[in-house]
């Protein structure tokens, strides 16, 4: 599956095998254009516009589900009257910061889905496929255990280290693979991110800390409260950064050629993705937790409809990744009402259908 169009690859691959008819494009300028035209039907102004716009929804929806009673009308009269009340105080301490971080955790991990697709030029790929969060677990619970009384940007900072260390190994094992071959790459990192996990598990098991390293592999927004997901903000500024750097990654993913001859230091490139991703991961699981899914699905289905331009897409990446979290997470909380369902549970079964779907879909035609 290539991670670009195929339309320059398929007229590449036109010689004088092919039928005359089909060689013959050029009687037939109408549809080609047509076709064209079908393609670019849908602006890209249009489609982030769209995605901020259900994002939006979304988070007022977020904002109006919880255990605690809570009214709008109360929180107005709040805000007129200058004085703080019961929903006023629900707001500030708990349904905004929640809502934050879940925008902010869905932002950081699609978006890192999509440069980590780039840099391995898979499209089957995401953080979780290629031992960033395991590692980052994996850091953390040794920091724990090491240096339990250690701040948490230490923890942070060692959990970005390790995931970096184990994207690092990660790519050193699939050096070999042929490009052609992309289903191997994330079966790959399947069975990497396992061996890793067992590692932490078996680590976990004879300290005693089982329970602690749950917190960690199962994304969960419940203990999210003001001071407690402020890290996050850090994820928010690595996207920014992603999106300046947007075009510098779309041309290491047309190859390492094409990215010479335009004068793109490939490696310097692909050490500050990797970095990205490493640090973006390791917030998260420090902060809620691993959600698996997000950032294969999310780039997947942006890709289809605006293309593989970055600085086109992750707008509408970042805005798509957010409302699925944000949606997971009301699904979580609305299923079995006052109990949650964790949001790593909801996407995981979401994810897991979407993923097949995605492996046995036809590639959609040039």
């Amino acid at each position: 599956m290539p991670l670009f169009s195929s339309r320059a690859q398929t007229s590449v691959k036109a010689d004088s095998s092919l039928p005359a008819p089909l060689l013959s494009w050029q009687k037939k300028p109408r549809t080609d254009l047509s076709h064209n035209h079908r393609r670019a039907a849908i602006p890209p102004w249009l489609i982030n516009t769209g995605s901020l716009l259900i994002m939006g929804l979304l988070v007022l929806l977020s904002l109006s589900i919880g255990v605690a009673d809570f009214s709008w009308s109360g929180l107005v009269q709040s805000l007129v009257s200058g004085s703080g009340n019961s929903d006023s105080a629900l707001m500030l301490v708990s349904r905004l910061p929640r809502t934050v971080a879940i925008i902010l955790t869905g932002i950081a991990m699609a978006v890192a889905g999509m440069i980590i697709q780039v840099v391995l030029k898979n499209r089957f790929v995401e953080p979780s496929m290629v031992g960033a969060t395991q590692s980052a677990a994996l850091g953390l619970l040794v920091v724990s255990l090491l240096f339990p009384a250690s701040a948490l940007i230490v923890k942070m900072s060692v959990a970005t280290v390790t995931a970096m260390l184990g994207m690092v190994l990660f790519m050193g094992l699939i050096q070999k693979i042929p490009p052609t071959d992309f289903l191997m790459i994330p079966l790959i990192g399947i069975v990497f991110g396992g061996i890793i996990e067992a590692v932490t598990t078996y680590i976990a098991y004879q300290t005693e800390t089982l329970q602690m390293l749950s917190v960690w592999q199962f994304g969960d927004f419940s203990s999210v409260l003001a001071g407690r997901y402020e890290l996050l903000w850090l994820t928010g500024l690595l996207c920014l950064l992603a999106y300046f750097i947007a075009d510098k990654l779309t041309i290491i993913g047309l190859g390492d050629n094409i990215a010479l001859n335009l004068g793109i230091n490939k490696r310097q490139i692909t050490w500050v993705g990797v970095g990205m991703v490493a640090m973006m991961s390791a917030v998260v699981v420090v902060t809620v937790g691993v959600i698996p899914f997000i950032g294969l699905i999310v780039p997947n289905i942006v890709s289809r409809i605006m293309g593989d331009k970055l600085r086109r897409s992750l707008p509408a990446v970042a805005c798509l990744g957010a409302s699925a979290v944000l949606l997971c997470d009301i699904i979580g909380r609305s299923i079995r009402y006052p109990f949650e369902i964790p949001v790593a549970t909801i996407f995981g079964v979401a994810g897991t259908a979407v993923f097949l779907w995605l492996l046995l879909r036809a590639p959609s035609e040039s």
